[in-house]
């Protein structure tokens, strides 16, 4: 698990394409740090499993799942990443709990500022809109972000001049890809909130029953 804050921009050194996968070649610092083989790194939002590493560097694969849910078969030598390490249970959480299992991708449609905020307006399917609720959270590209508003075709965030200078959100423009991972706990309250041998399971009765109405 992870908490969306990101610890450092990453450098894409190479890329090695096999049929449906890749092998990405990550330059950094901070998340290097007790690393070891078989560690977790949020890569853009995606959880990648790290096989080797070296002073500068590590590597990971990336399975054809993953390849066709995030934008990371976009990267490309040169490219930058969000990286946060996993998460460790005595540490606080600044964000929300992120696992790294993308939902699927959005397009950023407009940006705008108002202020000290740049706002981004991100499109995307039906199928990741009915988890997001204004005021909650969602992950964008690896960044634990507040969600502004959101209707029927996209969701807005509002992004802090820290978040920007230390991720690559400050990149991103319209017609840009991003990888979406919604609140976890959403999708498992639609899942035990589902009918139970054609009977649900939660009903308004159940919630009064329970002191929730």
């Amino acid at each position: 698990m992870f908490t969306g804050i990101i610890e450092e921009i990453g450098t894409i050194k190479s890329v090695q394409q096999g049929s449906k996968s890749i092998c990405l070649t990550i330059g950094a610092e901070k998340v290097l740090q007790d690393l070891k083989t078989g560690d977790s790194i949020n890569t853009n939002g995606v959880c990648l499993t790290v096989v080797s590493f070296n002073k500068g560097a590590f590597s990971a694969d990336v399975m054809p799942e993953s390849m066709r849910r995030t934008n990371l078969k976009e990267l490309k030598s040169g490219s930058k990443v969000n990286l946060e390490r996993a998460l460790k249970l005595n540490d606080r959480i600044g964000g929300h709990l992120v696992s790294g299992h993308i939902d699927g991708t959005g397009v950023i449609h407009k940006t705008w500022v108002e202020d000290n905020a740049v706002f981004y307006s991100v499109r995307t399917e039906q199928s990741i809109l009915k988890y997001i609720v204004e005021k909650g959270s969602v992950a964008i590209d690896g960044i634990s972000l507040t969600v502004i508003r959101v209707d029927a075709l996209s969701f807005d965030v509002a992004v802090i001049p820290h978040t920007q200078k230390v991720t690559i959100i400050q990149e991103k423009k319209a017609g840009d890809t991003v990888n979406i991972e919604c609140d976890v706990i959403a999708k498992y309250i639609e899942k035990n909130a589902g009918n139970e041998k054609g009977k649900e399971t939660i009903t308004l009765e159940f919630l009064s029953e329970h002191g929730f109405v």
